[in-house]
């Protein structure tokens, strides 16, 4: 993987930070989108130099197609070619259906779905030369199994797998690959804040009994952007410790 790029947006913390040092593991030369936080972006960068990789941070809002536009130049302008594709950027806006405000619905789609779209429609032209194309979409559990207060957010979720089922189609006979990983309850600062109670009750649906770790997401995630994923495509994989099985 040495001589090949990957992007992972929304990389400056959590789970997207552990995907983009991950890769940075496995030799991709990684490029750290975020939206915010420049210092947070950046440490991820130092981290991935500190362990031999090669990395940059680049600011844009996924959800303007500007920002991808140039987000994408950025990194072919620099490294030369796009491998790897992870849509991991996200954001929430929870509240019950009757109390969502329009905008809040209208911003969570925008960001966690339309994002995905138009990287995805920016980087493909790119992708098509690798002659191993990867396009990764971080979905959720929430988006197979539904959540009360968040209906905006599964719908997004949801919509990201119907997607990443599409473009998976689209781009097979070219040999691009797109999956996505559903993640569970991952150990984030969401799960910190939780009750004693709410912490009981959501660990009485997990058969592991335990929350997820950041890097039990960017494992699988690794494995999906390597060669030996080449005849993985189209499919929906759960990090949940088992909460969804059928």
């Amino acid at each position: 993987m040495h001589d090949q790029v990957a992007i992972v947006t929304g990389a400056s913390r959590g789970i997207g930070a552990a995907i983009a040092k991950r890769l940075g593991e496995d030799g991709f030369r990684v490029v750290v989108n975020y939206s915010g936080s420049v210092e947070k972006a950046n440490a991820v960068v130092s981290e991935i130099e500190a362990n031999g990789g090669e990395a940059i941070a680049v600011q844009a809002n996924v959800s303007n197609s500007d920002d991808v536009k140039a987000l994408i130049k950025t990194a072919v302008d620099t490294f030369g070619r796009i491998d790897c594709l992870v849509n991991n950027a996200g954001i929430t806006r929870d509240g019950l259906l009757m109390r969502m405000k329009e905008a809040d619905f209208d911003d969570v789609l925008s960001t966690n779905l339309k994002g995905a779209f138009l990287t995805s429609q920016a980087a493909t032209r790119t992708l098509l030369k690798s002659k191993s194309g990867r396009i990764i979409n971080i979905a959720s559990v929430v988006g197979i199994t539904g959540n009360a207060g968040q209906a905006n957010y599964a719908a997004a979720k949801a919509g990201l797998i119907g997607l990443t089922k599409s473009v998976a189609r689209e781009l097979a006979g070219r040999h691009v690959t797109v999956n996505a990983v559903c993640p569970g309850f991952i150990q984030t600062d969401m799960t910190d804040a939780l009750t004693d109670a709410q912490r009981e009750a959501t660990l009485g649906q997990i058969p592991f009994n335990r929350f997820g770790r950041v890097e039990d997401v960017a494992n699988v995630v690794s494995f999906l952007a390597s060669h030996q994923a080449a005849y993985v495509t189209g499919q929906t994989i759960a990090v949940d410790g088992g909460m969804t099985m059928a």
